[in-house]
């Protein structure tokens, strides 16, 4: 892809709607080969993002899912330790008890026995979308370690040798900033700040993801979760919430946006009690 514009289109194929500041950060990480740090509220697209990627350049999209304590082994490599010690009671048994141990040895650090985890995946599979999901969820040890991986894009099994990316994945890094993800790594990534759509880009993704839903009723929905996230909300919807509603809507046979239906179908966008209390007496359902 040689310009933002024609990265929009592909991702407008895809049935992702981006911005122009979308486009531009994905085509320049695609053009530097730098990895994307994309933050911002949940429900703003992120993950789709990488997701619409991949599907737009025909790639495999490889997720790695961060959360607390995760560690490198869990992100890169494991053994196979129930297959190594059946290959090695096979073996010995087809040895008569004579085994040669230093041969035996080096036949148990094959690609045969190796569980490759997201990371080293993504440097075999390459080219392909690393997906490295909820980054803040991490701590500062594995934060270092992807920011090691992420520098030469290669790493180094003791058992095994260098595996090496033929070229580099095409990264993308979400963080919902539950915490600051630290300097060293925001200055290896490009960076870009995801909001929530605005109410004519909402509508637009209602009528793009809903083909069926009634145009009345997407500007109603998009409308009413516009006026809920200028609101200090425990969690304001996000486009993945708008669908929900939508679709909740649509399910009861509505065309149209209404205080009653709206008010008993607000589980689908509202997830805490405090929340829905709030939206209920602030009159912000009213079409």
């Amino acid at each position: 892809m040689k310009s933002p514009a024609e990265v929009a289109a592909a991702l407008d194929e895809t049935g992702y709607l981006p911005d122009d500041g979308i486009a531009t950060a994905a085509f320049l990480a695609m053009s530097m080969r730098r990895p994307l740090l994309t933050e911002g509220e949940p429900g703003t697209g992120k993950t789709a993002l990488a997701q619409a990627l991949s599907v737009a350049l025909g790639v495999n999209l490889i997720r790695l899912q961060c959360h607390e304590g995760i560690d490198a082994a869990q992100a890169l490599y494991d053994w196979d330790f129930p297959r190594q010690l059946l290959h090695l009671r096979t073996l010995e048994a087809a040895s008569g008890g004579e085994l040669d141990a230093d041969a035996a040895e080096s036949s148990l650090y094959t690609p045969r026995f190796l569980l490759a985890r997201p990371l080293l995946r993504a440097l075999q599979e390459a080219p392909c979308v690393l997906l490295v999901d909820e980054i803040d969820r991490a701590d500062d040890e594995f934060e270092a370690f992807l920011l090691e991986v992420l520098s030469e894009y290669a790493v180094s099994i003791p058992e095994y040798g260098e595996v090496r990316a033929a070229e580099p994945p095409i990264v993308i890094l979400t963080s919902n900033r539950t915490r600051e993800v630290h300097d060293a790594l925001k200055r290896r990534c490009l960076y870009h700040w995801l909001e929530h759509p605005g109410l004519e880009r909402e509508v637009a993704i209602l009528r793009r993801r809903l083909p069926g839903v009634d145009a009345r009723l997407a500007e109603q929905v998009a409308a009413a979760l516009q006026r809920m996230r200028q609101m200090e909300l425990l969690k304001p919807p996000g486009v993945a919430e708008a669908l929900d509603w939508t679709q909740a809507l649509q399910a009861l046979g509505a065309d149209s946006l209404d205080t009653e239906t709206a008010a008993t179908t607000l589980g689908a966008v509202l997830k805490y009690r405090e929340d829905a209390e709030r939206v209920q007496s602030s009159g912000v359902l009213a079409p």
